[in-house]
C-alpha cells in the first residue's frame, strides 16, 4: 500500500491550524508526491498564504528531504489526466494528481478535492480531515 499526497495535504503541514497535526503525521508515514504538488505548493504559499519566497524555499527544502524524489509529470501522465477529466467530469489539475497517483501505483490518494471513499480503479480517495458523524 502506497499513498499519494495532494497539494492540500502538504500545504496544511506548514500552516498553523486544526489540520496541521494530521497532515504532518500523514507525511511522516511516507508516500509519494509529484512535481505538480511542489509547483502548486509554491504557488499557494506565495499567492494565497502570502509567504515570502525565502520562507517558501525553506519549506520546499524540508519537503524535498522528506520526499527526495517526486513523480514527474510526463506526456503519458498528461494524456491519462485528459482521459480521467473527460470520463469522470473532474477538474483537469485534480485529474493530473490522480493520474500521477496511478503512475506511481499508489492505492491511496489523500486529498480534500475528491469525494471521500470514491475509488478510481485500485486507488481509493481518503479525506483525512473528514469528520466522522
Amino acid at each position: 500500500m502506497s499513498a499519494f499526497f495532494d497539494t492540500n495535504i502538504v500545504v496544511y503541514a506548514f500552516i498553523i491550524g486544526d489540520k496541521q497535526r494530521t497532515a504532518r503525521s500523514l507525511l511522516k508515514s511516507g508516500g509519494v508526491i509529484s512535481v505538480q504538488v511542489l509547483n502548486e505548493f509554491a504557488n499557494v504559499m506565495t499567492k494565497k498564504m502570502r509567504q515570502p519566497w525565502s520562507e517558501v524555499e525553506r519549506f520546499l527544502s524540508v519537503i524535498r528531504v522528506r520526499f527526495p524524489t517526486a513523480a514527474p509529470v510526463t506526456i503519458e501522465t498528461h494524456a491519462d489526466a485528459v482521459e480521467l477529466a473527460r470520463d469522470h467530469a473532474i477538474p483537469f489539475y485534480d485529474a493530473l494528481i490522480l493520474a500521477s497517483a496511478f503512475s506511481a501505483q499508489c492505492t491511496i490518494l489523500y486529498s480534500e478535492d475528491f469525494q471521500h471513499g470514491r475509488r478510481f480503479g485500485g486507488c481509493a480517495i481518503i479525506n483525512p480531515f473528514r469528520r466522522v458523524a
